[in-house]
């Protein structure tokens, strides 16, 4: 059953995925010459305050309920085999890069371009790997002697066997491990936007507006082979369920 914050985040999701197709379609159609650099930019630009308008939405939903972004409800079951910390992973970007640089000449990076790039990539990994870091910290914290005690004890608390003090020091051991699953989300959400501003500071304006347009249109495809996924695994599950009876 979904909470009242993931209710309020699919339904503001669902309106920005919208956005992000539209978006998509203006980066597809503007023309793809240098004297349209500054429409270029104009549209680069809005399209990044739509992504941050998106991080200080799920902040705020975060905030309230931070586990149910660990099990997203809005996302299908293939897009969620490839979230990382709530989103995608920020190496992704350089995976595309190097894909989009091995095909229309106009994403070809000059040797200027690469040496930054792959400066940036590796400050990104670092970064990648200190939230990953973080987040084993607190998955081997969960185990430890005195969170296992605390769930024995709550356990037997639940029998009527110890009294309130036992419950309310879980509940602040658990305030504890979802205050730090908040700043986790938050940090990996920050190297991601900090990755896709790097990127698109390095690249041309007219190579930010064909990279954006792969870099949207793989989430939107994304998105659109797991609604089919999900469509046909119903149909199969009808089909069978009718066979049956």
């Amino acid at each position: 059953m979904k909470t009242q914050v993931q209710v309020r985040f699919t339904e503001f999701f669902e309106k920005w995925l919208h956005q992000n197709e539209e978006s998509l379609k203006h980066l597809i159609s503007v023309k793809r010459d240098s004297s349209h650099e500054n429409e270029h930019r104009l549209l680069i630009s809005a399209i990044m305050n739509h992504y941050k308008g998106y991080y200080s939405t799920k902040w705020a939903c975060v905030h309230e309920d931070v586990l149910g972004f660990f099990s997203p409800p809005w996302l299908t079951p293939l897009e969620n085999a490839y979230l990382w910390m709530t989103g995608w992973k920020p190496s992704l970007l350089y995976r595309l890069l190097t894909t989009l640089n091995h095909g229309t000449s106009r994403m070809k990076l000059t040797e200027d371009q690469l040496e930054k790039m792959e400066k940036l990539r590796c400050r990104t990994g670092l970064e990648e790997e200190k939230v990953e870091r973080e987040m084993e910290r607190q998955q081997v914290s969960m185990a430890d002697r005195k969170m296992v005690e605390l769930a024995r004890l709550q356990s037997r608390l639940r029998n009527g066997e110890t009294g309130s003090e036992v419950e309310e020091l879980v509940q602040v051991a658990m305030k504890v491990l979802v205050s730090a699953l908040e700043k986790i989300v938050k940090t990996a959400d920050c190297v991601r936007l900090k990755a896709l501003k790097g990127v698109l500071e390095i690249l041309t304006p007219l190579q930010c507006v064909d990279f954006m347009a792969a870099f949207l249109m793989l989430q939107i495809q994304m998105r659109r082979l797991g609604k089919r996924k999900d469509h046909d695994q119903l149909m199969l599950n009808s089909i069978n369920k009718q066979l049956v009876m």
